[in-house]
């Protein structure tokens, strides 16, 4: 199986003051050639937000976004209505598609919010756009792999418009997990945080990997780690 390797180091970053952020593909003044995007992955956005700073209102369509908060808070506001404050464990999902308008803001006064922000193409364009926010159930909180969106929302995982699954890795020292690339899927695995070991590879905070050849996906840790898995 072939593994490629995307370093932390060599994502693209942009320093605004009120905004640290780093990028695994192509976005924004970051241009890369060579890393558009992963199969239907287009955007991972590692983002920390100075306090009581964020996003003013701005248009999105034809994208499915979501987002994983780390630490702190995020305060989402949206043209269809919606208005909620985001917390660690919490994901929020929102379908773009034929046009809407929202806002990102930091409510702490004195604490950073770290999150990752994805966008995923969706299965067409023009879809009627929606937002939903869920957390895994407490049950699932001792999983070292759990389903959090799905296209067909199954095992209680927020709903995507595409054909894409993403899992939450969360791993302590000597645990060990798998994951299978089938035929004509591709996997890319982003560390959030501790070190995360795939097929003799070894993957720090930031780092991120990725293969399209089908086979096992073998991961283990020697510390407390968490990531993000992507099947698509």
């Amino acid at each position: 199986m072939d593994i490629k390797v995307r370093k932390s180091s060599a994502r693209g970053y942009a320093d605004h003051g009120w905004l640290k952020s780093y990028h695994s593909f192509s976005f924004a003044d970051y241009f890369d050639p060579a890393h558009m995007g992963f199969k239907s992955l287009r955007v991972i956005n590692e983002d920390w937000i100075a306090p009581r700073a964020g996003f003013p209102t701005h248009p999105h369509r034809d994208m499915e976004i979501f987002t994983v908060l780390v630490n702190g808070s995020l305060e989402h506001r949206d043209s269809m209505g919606n208005g909620t404050v985001l917390r660690p464990g919490q994901i929020q999902v929102m379908s773009a598609g034929s046009g809407i308008t929202h806002s990102e803001f930091n409510p702490s006064e004195d604490e950073p919010a770290h999150l990752l922000q994805i966008w995923i193409t969706p299965r067409q364009t023009g879809l009627k756009p929606s937002y939903a926010d869920s957390q895994p159930a407490p049950s699932k909180d001792k999983q070292r792999k759990t389903l959090i969106i799905a296209r067909d929302g199954r095992e209680g995982a927020a709903m995507i418009q595409q054909d894409a699954d993403v899992y939450k890795i969360t791993m302590n020292a000597g645990d060990h997990s798998a994951h299978e690339v089938l035929k004509g899927r591709g996997v890319w695995i982003q560390v959030i945080s501790g070190t995360l070991h795939v097929n003799g590879l070894t993957l720090a905070a930031g780092d991120a990997c990725s293969t399209e050849d089908p086979g096992i996906m073998e991961l283990h840790t020697t510390a407390q780690s968490d990531a993000l898995l992507f099947d698509l």
